[in-house]
């Protein structure tokens, strides 16, 4: 299958370039327009410098700068905003007497004095450093720290550092609080309501990260391991096109300060959950050797119920079903590596992960069916057994040119091996069910190499081109076999015809192009991704062997505008991406969750292709940060997930029970409109809110057979509070909201929780303790209706509760060694609107 890019988005890129071309031509016009007496008092000099920490020397990007007259009024002059390297130019300034007014949040301002003459007509100031801010008040002192979220062309950093709410949790529980995104109660990420997303560590792929088969490699992950997560929901074309919904890069902490450094900690949660981490560098020349080794063992139960109706061939059957069970994890993660400075411009990393994740799901279930010739009752024992092993090693090579700043050449080789084996198993233990027990035992033995190259070229200070390559090949391969006992034995027979054998492969390789121009107060990004996909795999034993080869074209624009005021500016973005169904997706042969419903694959499904549109504006007024977001996003060929009833698996069951089955399609289109907003404010010393919200309208193609479309508002809301009532204690309260939505064929129920935290800091802040609560109003829970009706009249509807242990504490003893300390503040907190202005 081949496939091109649509007319509609080169349409749209063309628009893009077209409106950048005519805006700027508007501008000179109008400047060229300007009287003769208005060209002579602005046409003259110009005042130019970069803005840079002053501890660490790094740049600070999208600071605001003002130039003001050095008179009784301190007029507005001119005003402009720093690149990502922190350079910043005031153009067409007359001679004459100046103020400098520099705002950085979280650092001290600066104010210059600065004189332009006819005769020196150009000033440039150099590096400009500011320091932190550092305030004594009534014998409480205030440290300020660098931005919650840091913003660039392509993407928004969110600093989490020093997140509270996600103490003694996990990767999960750090996206939790992130704007944009969710997580629902298995472990599956989502952006904007799309779980089709691309989930990076360290940037690179994780094949296991966002759920699957093979275990979720995010609960592995310490949260007290991240140091920060990149949000990318409009990515460019540097950034894979897989993933309708965008990309979130997990960075972990990886310590290069000199000598010995470390942090040790001790998490205990109630109800059994444990887990501690321990974390050492040691740098000394040119060698940063870093390691660190985390252990978990978490128990969680839940309670969940189903209530099904069917009218099948004419014949109501109903299912009441009540279920208990409880989750026992243990894991085992480390990470070991080290850093070489080949030279001031060169240097070299090594990384290898190994992961362990031992897993028993078990519990009990009581279901009731009712049909027209009478009611059975059936009660089961089940468990779940997952045993995977992940291990993940990378190469990566830095080159930098001092004689040439911006210039920088990167390159990474990287494999992955993942050896996972799940067993899913149930007991009959009343009733009269000819199926006493059963097992499905999955086998998948996952291997991926990647490699990946980029180059970014600065064309003087404004301009600069970038381009790069990248290849993946994955190869998988397993067995699912399916067990029944024997009637006359304890022993299991492999069932022949209900075992299979799967093979899957997958190369991709792409190649990418982007270009960056700065004029005036307009700064613009175009690029274009070329991709080339072949996949392959075939289930021996059953049916569906597929080939794939398709290559597609992405264009992607991102056009800035810094308004006059110097404190805020405007966006547009735009980006064509797809989604690539995965293996489990693929594969035609059947997954048990139970003994009435499996899920299975359908290997004549094909991508679905996705236009995003984003506009985002952002405003500094005073210690207050607003950002707000328009998007939208349109969806071809949707790959939507959907349940039906197998009415021969119906038939063969007996009893009045109702065998569902869950698949995706290739189903209509989906769009998705709205809104973000997001507020961080500073109060006063020791109070700061940040504030999130959204609202949205989702249309999806719907299923059930009696409309062409189902349309519905949802949204999310999140509020955080900060507070530092002593100089040692830190404490947070967050509220989070998200209202009902919408899928192809029923509907989620809104849902709602609080969280709260504090941590206070010991020993001349050589450690730190904490507590946090989880949802403490236990008001967390799933509740999913769907409903559908075929051609033949015949219809089912469903009704699925799932209420899990989210009312959780936590007490975290932390120990920092070396010149490790515990955070000073809590203000790096997650927060802000999407992201509007990331690309």
């Amino acid at each position: 299958m081949t496939s091109f890019p649509t007319t509609q988005a080169l349409r749209c890129l063309g628009l893009l370039t077209a409106s950048t071309l005519y805006l700027s031509s508007l501008d000179l016009q109008a400047q060229n327009a300007l009287p003769q007496s208005a060209t002579k008092s602005t046409a003259a000099g110009s005042i130019s410098g970069t803005l840079l920490d002053s501890k660490t020397g790094q740049p600070l990007s999208f600071a605001s700068v003002v130039l003001l007259h050095a008179n009784a009024d301190s007029s507005f002059v001119a005003g402009a905003q720093t690149a990502e390297n922190g350079a910043f130019e005031l153009t067409k300034v007359a001679a004459g007497q100046y103020l400098l007014r520099v705002t950085v949040l979280g650092y001290k301002p600066l104010r210059q004095a600065v004189t332009l003459s006819a005769a020196a007509g150009t000033v440039r100031l150099g590096a400009l450093r500011l320091a932190p801010t550092a305030t004594q008040l009534a014998g409480v002192t205030v440290q300020g720290e660098r931005a919650a979220v840091e913003e660039s062309l392509d993407k928004k950093v969110i600093n989490v550092e020093k997140d509270l709410s996600s103490v003694g949790g996990t990767a999960v529980n750090v996206l939790q609080n992130v704007p944009s995104v969710a997580v629902s109660p298995d472990g599956t990420v989502s952006m904007r309501g799309s779980s089709n997303i691309t989930i990076l560590i360290d940037g690179k792929p994780s094949q296991a990260a966002n759920s699957g088969a093979g275990g979720n490699r995010l609960e592995q992950i310490p949260a007290s391991a991240i140091e920060k997560v990149e949000v990318v929901t409009n990515p460019s074309a540097r950034y894979d096109a897989a993933g309708s919904g965008g990309v979130i890069n997990i960075i972990l902490k990886k310590q290069k300060k000199d000598g010995w450094n470390g942090q040790a900690t001790l998490n205990l949660g109630t109800r059994d959950k444990y887990n501690t981490s321990l974390s050492l560098n040691r740098r000394a020349g040119k060698m940063n050797w870093f390691g660190s080794y985390d252990f978990r063992d978490d128990r969680y139960r839940s309670r969940m119920n189903t209530q099904q109706t069917t009218l099948l061939e004419g014949r109501e059957l109903r299912l009441l079903q009540d279920g208990t069970n409880q989750r026992h994890s243990v894991s085992h993660s480390a990470r070991l590596g080290f850093d070489y400075t080949i030279s001031p411009e060169q240097s070299l990393t090594v990384t290898v992960e190994p992961n362990k994740n031992n897993g028993l799901n078990s519990g009990t279930q009581l279901a009731t069916l009712t049909a027209p010739d009478g009611t059975t009752r059936i009660g089961s024992t089940f468990q779940v057994r997952e045993n995977v092993m992940n291990t993940e090693g990378s190469v990566d090579y830095r080159r930098t040119w001092e004689a040439h700043k911006g210039r920088e050449w990167t390159t990474s080789v990287a494999y992955t091996n993942l050896d996972a084996n799940v067993v899913i198993g149930q007991r009959n233990t009343e009733g009269t069910a000819d199926l006493l027990e059963w097992k499905q035992d999955l086998q998948v033995d996952l291997n991926a190499a990647s490699y990946q190259t980029d180059y970014v070229h600065p064309l003087g200070e404004k301009s600069r081109l970038e381009a790069g390559l990248k290849g993946q090949l994955m190869l998988n391969d397993g067995t699912d076999d399916f067990l029944r006992q024997n009637a006359d034995g304890p022993n299991f027979e492999r069932q022949v015809d209900r075992s299979y054998a799967y093979n899957f492969r997958e190369y991709t390789q792409a190649g990418y192009a982007t270009a960056q121009h700065e004029l005036g107060k307009w700064r613009v990004q175009g690029g274009l991704r070329a991709e080339y996909t072949n996949t392959s795999g075939q289930v021996d034993g059953g049916t569906g062997k597929f080939k794939l080869n398709y290559l597609n074209l992405f264009p992607s624009a991102t056009l800035v505008k810094t308004l006059p005021t110097a404190d805020q500016r405007v966006q547009l973005s735009y980006s064509r991406r797809l989604n690539r169904p995965g293996f489990m997706q693929l594969l035609a042969f059947p997954l048990y969750q139970d003994q009435r419903s499996y899920r299975i694959g359908d290997p004549t499904l094909r991508p679905e292709y996705i236009n995003a549109f984003e506009l985002g504006h952002q405003v500094t007024v005073g210690k207050a940060t607003v950002s707000s977001t328009l998007f939208y996003r349109q969806t071809t060929n949707a790959i939507q997930r959907l349940v039906r009833v197998d009415t021969t698996a119906t038939r063969l069951y007996g009893n009045g029970a109702v065998v569902t089955a869950t698949y995706a399609d290739n189903f209509g289109q989906a769009t998705n409109l709205g809104g973000e907003v997001s507020l961080n404010q500073q109060l006063n010393k020791w109070w700061r809110v940040a504030a999130s919200g959204s609202l949205f309208q989702s249309s999806v193609t719907a299923a059930t057979g009696n409309e062409s479309s189902r349309t519905t508002v949802s949204g999310t809301a999140r509020l955080m509070n900060s507070f530092t009532p002593t100089p040692k204690l830190d404490v947070q309260l967050t509220g989070n909201y998200r209202a009902a939505a919408l899928t192809t064929q029923g509907r989620l129920a809104p849902v709602g929780s609080v969280d709260v935290a504090l941590r206070q800091r010991l020993f001349n802040d050589r450690a730190a303790l904490t507590l946090r609560i989880s949802d403490l109003f236990n008001t967390q829970r799933n509740l999913t209706n769907v409903y559908t009706t075929d051609a033949a009249g015949n219809n089912f509807q469903a009704r699925y509760y799932n209420k899990w242990e989210s009312r959780v504490g936590y007490l975290g003893f932390s120990w920092y060694m070396g010149s490790n300390k515990p955070p000073k503040k809590i203000d790096s907190q997650p927060q802000g609107g999407g992201g509007g202005f990331g690309g």
